[in-house]
């Protein structure tokens, strides 16, 4: 009798395997991928797709020996289409270039399929059970389908690259899964999965790059998932997401570009946040949704939404673990100023001095408070104003009633109150009161105290001048 294939195709060695010692569904399955034809066993006994139900056993090394050299029919495109079978033993596939379609749907993996370096032209596994999965380095030039697929352990597809989408919604892994320096045309969807690997690696992404999107609507995922250095074309979406990594990195995405990172309605994040050196056009997400420990050194952004006030937003700067970064309040700032709320972004730059402030020796601490107090910095201007008129009102009064006498008698302009206060007070005015009365006793030491205000005023209100035209 022929055997199912020949002993080496295309480098890989194919097992020999007598056609007389098929079973009746594994011929039927030869003739089947010959023509193209699907063979839907579930379909067949009116099986439903349940865990619980396995179905009839196929050996992987039958598989094997189709893929690498199966039965061709003139006319006919040969496909492997499977749907609800147990696949004994190993299907090793490992460095094969099969240039057929492999659909295994619905099927039960015994051992884990090593598919480490080969390539294919599309590979459907959906809704299918398997101990792990082993692809590093898998080229697909269509789609790789892992929709509502049940993986007991780790999936590893680090260096993979696919022609089209990675399709995983609803994905159960219980182990990490692997996408390092993968290279996807299209998107990856991984839409309700379920990411299950607690205090290590859930989803171990990085530098993945991605043509378009990577959607994690629904994600829920416990351990870490890590997507350092990604690129995305379009948005990455973590809506109605649920991260937890407790005591670890719940998200990572430093040094990740795309258009818009989204976190719309997303549960509060239980673990760290690592967003630093990342760019995005835009993020959505409610303040609520970061945790108490954040990383944001260098993050670049234009826009926020939803639109909230400053003070809404400056919780999570506190929170940096980095310490105070200039950066990212200056970031904020420009992004309130990019939609003409210039009072917010003058709040978060007096928020960004008030910060510094605290990793300052004693004595520029007090100078800060001073011109925190006094003028808020510069981006209070309307307290120097205040505290002028108040000192002018003090002084005026105090000495309408207790005018000090002329320093040489007889000489000088005649006495005004308001005149002789604005005199002290204002160091570039000279209206010549100053010079010709001297007070005496106490008014002397509020005349020094109204000089020394003038000076603190009008330094403080120049240094916060050209802080703001520095910032412009």
């Amino acid at each position: 009798m022929s055997p199912l294939g020949d002993p080496v195709v295309g480098g890989c060695s194919v097992p020999y395997v007598d056609i007389a010692d098929l079973t009746p569904l594994e011929s039927r399955i030869r003739y089947a991928f010959a023509r193209g034809e699907a063979v839907d066993v579930r379909q067949e006994h009116g099986a439903p797709d349940s865990p619980d139900v396995a179905g009839p056993s196929v050996r992987a090394v039958v598989l094997r020996g189709l893929l690498l050299s199966g039965p061709v029919e003139d006319g006919e495109i040969p496909a492997l289409r499977l749907r609800g079978v147990t696949i004994t033993g190993r299907l090793d596939l490992a460095y094969a270039e099969i240039p057929y379609l492999i659909r295994l749907v619905a099927c039960d993996f015994e051992e884990t399929p090593d598919l480490s370096e080969a390539r294919v032209r599309r590979l459907d596994l959906r809704a299918s059970r398997l101990p792990s999965l082993t692809a590093t380095g898998l080229r697909v030039e269509g789609d790789l389908l892992l929709a509502d697929c049940q993986v007991s352990g780790p999936i590893r597809l680090g260096y993979a690259r696919v022609e089209g989408n990675i399709s995983a919604p609803r994905l159960m892994a219980q182990g990490e899964v692997v996408l390092e320096a993968a290279q996807v045309a299209c998107a990856l969807d991984l839409e309700d999965a379920r990411l299950h690997n607690p205090q290590a690696l859930a989803l171990n992404a990085p530098s993945l790059s991605l043509g378009t999107v990577l959607n994690a609507g629904g994600l829920r995922a416990a351990g870490k998932v890590r997507l350092t250095g990604t690129r995305a074309g379009g948005w990455i979406s973590f809506i109605e997401a649920r991260l937890h990594n407790p005591g670890g990195v719940a998200l990572g995405l430093s040094s990740c570009e795309a258009r818009q990172l989204t976190l719309r309605d997303a549960a509060p994040i239980v673990g760290e946040v690592r967003l630093h050196h990342s760019t995005f056009k835009a993020i959505e997400a409610d303040p609520k949704v970061w945790p108490d420990v954040v990383r944001l050194e260098g993050l670049v952004y234009e826009s926020l939404s939803p639109r909230l006030p400053a003070a809404w937003r400056l919780p999570l700067l506190e929170r940096d673990q980095d310490g105070f970064v200039p950066h990212s309040y200056e970031r904020l700032a420009h992004t309130y100023r990019g939609t003409g709320e210039d009072g917010e972004a003058r709040t978060v730059l007096l928020a960004a001095q008030r910060r510094h402030r605290r990793t300052l020796l004693w004595p520029a601490r007090l100078w800060g408070h001073i011109q925190d107090v006094t003028v808020g910095y510069g981006f209070r201007p309307a307290r120097a104003v205040t505290w002028l008129l108040a000192l002018l009102l003090v002084g005026a009064v105090t000495y309408g009633l207790h005018e000090p006498p002329r320093a040489e008698p007889g000489k000088g302009p005649q006495f005004n109150a308001l005149a002789y206060a604005a005199d002290l007070l204002l160091p570039v005015v000279d209206f010549g009161q100053e010079k010709a009365f001297a007070p005496t006793g106490a008014h002397q030491w509020l005349a020094y105290l109204l000089v020394v205000a003038g000076w603190v005023f009008a330094t403080t209100v120049a240094a916060g001048v050209t802080r703001s035209l520095k910032r412009q």
